[in-house]
C-alpha cells in the first residue's frame, strides 16, 4: 500500500473514532482537592427553582470552600439546572438526592421534578462568573437563571 492511501487510511480511521476530551475541560486534580477540604467547615448555599425564576438569583463563592449547594424545585413543573461551565470549575465530591449517594466526577446538569430536591457537595476552584439556567424550552427566555460568582 502506498505511503498515500496508508495516511489517508489512518486518517478516516481517526476520524471514524470518537475522541474522548471531556475531562480536558474539567479540574484534573478533584479527588485531592475533596480529600483535603474540611467538610465539617462546608457551607449549605440553598438555590430554589421555580417557575421561570431561580432565587437567590446571584450566589458568590469563594474558591478553596466546601459547599454543599441545595438545589430545590418549589415549582408545578420540572426544571433544569443546566451549568457545564459551573461544573467545570468545581471539584466534586458527590451528589445526594433522597436515600442515595451518587458520586461521579463530572456533570453537566441536573432535572428535578417538582418539589424534588438535591444536594451537591464540592469545592469552588476556578475563579469566574458563570450562568446556570434552565434548559426547558422557552424557561430561560422568561428569565430562569442566575449568576454563580467564585471569588
Amino acid at each position: 500500500m502506498s505511503r498515500i492511501l496508508m495516511a489517508a487510511a489512518a486518517l478516516l480511521l481517526t476520524a471514524a473514532t470518537p475522541a474522548v476530551h471531556a475531562a480536558d475541560d474539567y479540574v484534573t486534580n478533584a479527588d485531592e482537592i475533596v480529600k483535603a477540604a474540611d467538610w465539617a467547615k462546608a457551607e449549605v448555599v440553598t438555590l430554589k427553582l421555580d417557575e421561570h425564576s431561580y432565587s437567590p438569583n446571584k450566589v458568590t463563592l469563594k474558591a478553596g470552600q466546601p459547599y454543599k449547594l441545595v438545589l430545590k424545585d418549589e415549582g408545578e413543573e420540572k426544571h433544569y439546572f443546566t451549568a457545564p461551565e459551573f461544573f467545570k470549575a468545581i471539584a466534586t465530591r458527590k451528589v445526594e438526592v433522597g436515600l442515595a449517594e451518587i458520586k461521579a466526577p463530572y456533570f453537566k446538569a441536573f432535572e428535578l421534578k417538582p418539589k424534588g430536591e438535591l444536594t451537591l457537595f464540592f469545592v469552588a476552584v476556578t475563579k469566574g462568573t458563570y450562568t446556570p439556567y434552565c434548559s426547558i424550552e422557552d424557561h430561560r427566555k422568561k428569565g430562569m437563571e442566575a449568576t454563580i460568582v467564585i471569588e
